[in-house]
């Protein structure tokens, strides 16, 4: 076997290694994220909700900015919880397969902006649940790939495009008891995470020019 041809196999398994790795730490992430929302919300339900009203986000009231960071991991009963816990799971993984250290950034930047957005859009509202981190990395995921050009991210982004396209129509505001603003600025999140955190192109060197 030619020099060449072992250096590109070495850089061939260190790219499956890595990306092996990555899986396994975005879903160690995924799943610990996943236990503690289990674990508040039967902490709530002996509460009997309490945690909600004193964590949700709370519309155009001051105290209701703490929301902001809590109100992902809290949820109007079991069921609720269920319904978002799959998906969670699934494009959460996807989301972070690549590089778990820009998808901790992500999952910030969606928290803060979707949380933002519902607050500002949702007077005298309490909202709660993991929907608008879905919606995030459902919208990070496929601009995710628009806007790092990887094959395997535009890959990532068309089966996800594909298998989700539904849950585009929690984004309109016609379904009583569901937070519309939390999947939209949740999205929206998620596509500016994308941005926010895309692999910045390299410019040629200059050439210097003879005198």
């Amino acid at each position: 076997m030619s020099d060449y041809s072992g250096s590109r196999f070495e850089s061939a398994r260190r790219g499956a290694g890595a990306l092996l790795s990555g899986a396994l730490s975005a879903l160690i992430i995924v799943v610990g994220m996943l236990a503690v929302m289990w674990v508040v919300e039967g902490v709530d339900f002996f509460l009997d909700g309490a945690l909600d009203r004193q964590f949700g986000i709370v519309g155009w009231e001051p105290d209701g900015l703490v929301g902001i960071i809590f109100a992902p991991f809290l949820h109007g009963g079991f069921g609720h919880l269920m319904a978002n816990s799959l998906p969670l799971l699934i494009l959460g993984f996807l989301a972070g397969l690549r590089d778990v250290r820009k998808f901790l950034w992500a999952t910030v930047l969606i928290i803060l902006i979707g949380g933002l957005g519902t607050w500002a859009t949702s007077p005298m509202v309490y909202t709660v649940g993991a929907s608008g981190l879905v919606f995030g990395y459902f919208g990070y995921i496929l601009a995710r790939g628009l806007f790092d050009h990887r094959l395997l991210d535009i890959a990532i982004g068309i089966g996800v495009g594909i298998a989700y396209w539904g849950i585009l129509a929690g984004l309109l505001p016609n379904q009583e008891g569901i937070s519309w603003q939390g999947h939209l600025f949740g999205l929206i999140g998620g596509v500016v995470a994308a941005w926010v955190l895309r692999r910045k192109r390299e410019l040629p060197a200059a050439r210097p020019y003879g005198l």
